[in-house]
């Protein structure tokens, strides 16, 4: 959450809406999905905290109000742990939905497995281990190349390993979880 300063038009047929609300809109339009480096990309503007009276401009009709609004952004941080879904599979990787931005995750990430391309499935299979990665598919990962270059999300590049204990498809997870136990188990 940021606390952010801006001048925004309204234009005049807004001029009997509520101020707080057109404005909110406004800069809704205008920002989300734009990128800073220093914020991260812009989710959403919350709430306005100021609005100063309006100027109006010769020759345009809309009237411009320096506003100070709070603002969601997320920014990835390189080495964060992040959880997300498979939305696309390619035979170079998985393309995973982590909130507004996606990461690859290059084949040689997926697993310490070999993996193969599966065209017909649409899926990266695991030669050895039988695991599979398939579009929908619910993954923890973790982001070991970040670049916030640009400034929309189309220019981003994030790159996923899931090769670490406590990351992958959350069934192997879960399946690690679960033979770990049974190993304290059989130990006691």
């Amino acid at each position: 959450m940021s606390k952010i300063q801006d001048t925004v038009r309204i234009p005049p047929y807004k001029f009997e809406d509520p101020l707080d609300d057109v404005a909110i809109q406004t800069l809704n339009d205008e920002y989300n999905g734009v990128l800073d480096k220093k914020l991260g990309l812009m989710v959403a503007v919350t709430s306005i905290d100021e609005i100063d009276d309006g100027v109006l401009i010769m020759g345009d009709g809309a009237a411009y109000h320096h506003v100070t609004f709070n603002a969601i952004f997320y920014k990835p941080e390189q080495q964060e742990i992040v959880e997300g879904e498979v939305i696309e599979i390619a035979e170079f990787g998985a393309f995973v939905r982590i909130g507004p931005m996606d990461g690859l995750v290059h084949v040689s990430q997926v697993t310490d497995d070999y993996i193969n391309y599966d065209f017909k499935r649409g899926a990266l299979l695991g030669k050895e281990s039988n695991k599979s990665l398939e579009e929908t598919n619910r993954v923890r990962a973790r982001i070991v190349a970040l670049s916030l270059k640009g400034k929309s999300v189309n220019d981003t590049r994030i790159g996923l390993t899931m090769r670490q204990n406590g990351l992958g498809r959350f069934e192997w997870i879960e399946e690690e979880k679960n033979k770990n136990k049974k190993g304290k188990k059989a130990k006691k």
